[in-house]
């Protein structure tokens, strides 16, 4: 998981987090930086804003004797903690036309001296959580940017360069690991010294019994997912969950989010702009009801987090199968706490309990997830019928069922 900072040098590793933000919205313009495509997404400003304001009310805020930049920010770029106080709408995000774009620039630079003058007396204890809590924006910047862009008739790149899951190196697999089952601990492991950083949902460690079971080598291509939707897939409510099929008939979905036949063939839009779907490339931006019924189109099921962690944590590095570095997987588990799990204390205790119902727990990490940001106990989270992050598939079966 090789980060490319460290905590060890708190004022490089702040600088390099919040750089990699402006580098990433770089490509946007100031129009692109304020629309709000839809009421799950953020305008790219917001991001910028709303990371600085973290870091403005959680590190600088903590000294009395400190003065905000600007009181309304409380307001315009709290995400969702009620203990902070009132915030705009999330559907709404979309309206805050001021500040402008280099208004926020601004805001940024000032509480990025104020940040490093505070860590020139050393690391503060919620710096960590904070650059982690950025990278995981950086995320959302790319797939809101991705999701605005592919709505635009022109279907403009964000950059031509821009990520997009590719092929494995080394072939594609195709085979199926075999897991005797039995009881295994599963979690972050806060005893150890050399874990590193978690987020409070992947703990506490604990048991859990598996029964033996399959999982596949490599994840869904998009040469499978055409056989998919060429047997009529998205027209045979038997293999679709109840909310699934409502889902399908009010989206009117035919293929995954992205895709449209031109002249016969299916294209993709994606940061790069549009272009031919490649067979042999993973599945991407499919929604957990989606990858369900592929799977029962399949015969087979998709794995719960436990079983993803089990086979993935010591596998992690194999690049060939992908654990990490192309899609997040979409697992059969709902996103619950784990036993003995307790949020943090104040208010950045508010960060990921409160979420925990109406979810489905992801694995692994995209080609858009910042670098050494995931790990095998990461546990992402989307509702069920969410296709706008980098999501896709791995396969399971049980242990005994052929195949």
């Amino acid at each position: 998981m090789n980060r490319p900072w460290s905590t060890t040098d708190p004022t490089r590793a702040y600088c390099t987090v919040r750089q990699r933000t402006e580098a990433l919205a770089a490509p946007l313009g100031p129009e692109d930086q304020v629309v709000q495509s839809m009421p799950d997404a953020s305008p790219t400003k917001w991001h910028r804003a709303h990371t600085t304001w973290f870091f403005e009310e959680f590190l600088l805020g903590s000294d009395p004797a400190y003065t905000p930049v600007d009181p309304s920010f409380r307001y315009l770029f709290n995400s969702y903690y009620e203990a902070v106080g009132e915030r705009q709408p999330r559907p709404q995000r979309g309206l805050i036309t001021r500040p402008t774009v280099d208004e926020v620039a601004a805001y940024r630079r000032g509480v990025d001296a104020e940040v490093i003058a505070l860590l020139e007396h050393g690391p503060h204890q919620l710096l960590e959580l904070g650059l982690h809590h950025e990278e995981q924006h950086q995320e959302l910047l790319l797939m809101d940017a991705a999701h605005l862009l592919a709505l635009n008739p022109l279907r403009p790149a964000y950059d031509p360069s821009g990520p997009h899951p590719s092929a494995p190196d080394g072939g594609a697999g195709g085979g199926w690991i075999d897991v005797a089952g039995g009881t295994i601990e599963v979690g972050h492991d806060e005893r150890l010294e050399d874990v590193g950083f978690a987020f409070d949902n992947e703990g506490p460690r604990h048991a859990v019994l598996l029964a033996p079971f399959r999982l596949s080598d490599r994840l869904v291509t998009c040469g499978e997912w055409s056989e998919f939707i060429g047997d009529g897939g998205y027209r045979r409510p038997e293999l679709w969950l109840s909310d699934g099929w409502a889902a399908v008939r009010s989206e009117a979905w035919d293929a995954p989010a992205y895709w449209r036949q031109v002249d016969g063939a299916w294209q993709v839009t994606t940061l790069a702009g549009e272009r031919p779907v490649l067979s042999d490339e993973p599945v991407v931006h499919v929604s957990y009801y989606e990858a369900d019924a592929f799977a029962r189109w399949r015969n087979v099921r998709l794995p719960t987090e436990f079983e993803w962690e089990a086979v993935a944590r010591d596998r992690w590095g194999c690049a060939a199968e992908q654990w990490s570095g192309a899609v997040w997987q979409w697992t059969a588990s709902a996103y619950l706490p784990y036993p003995g799990f307790r949020p943090a204390p104040g208010t950045v205790g508010e960060y990921n309990g409160k979420f925990m119902v109406n979810q489905h727990v992801l694995r692994g990490g995209s080609c858009a997830t910042p670098e050494g940001h995931s790990r095998p106990t990461y546990r992402n989270f989307f509702p069920p019928q969410a296709r706008w992050a980098f999501s896709g598939v791995r396969l399971a079966n049980d242990g005994n069922a052929a195949t």
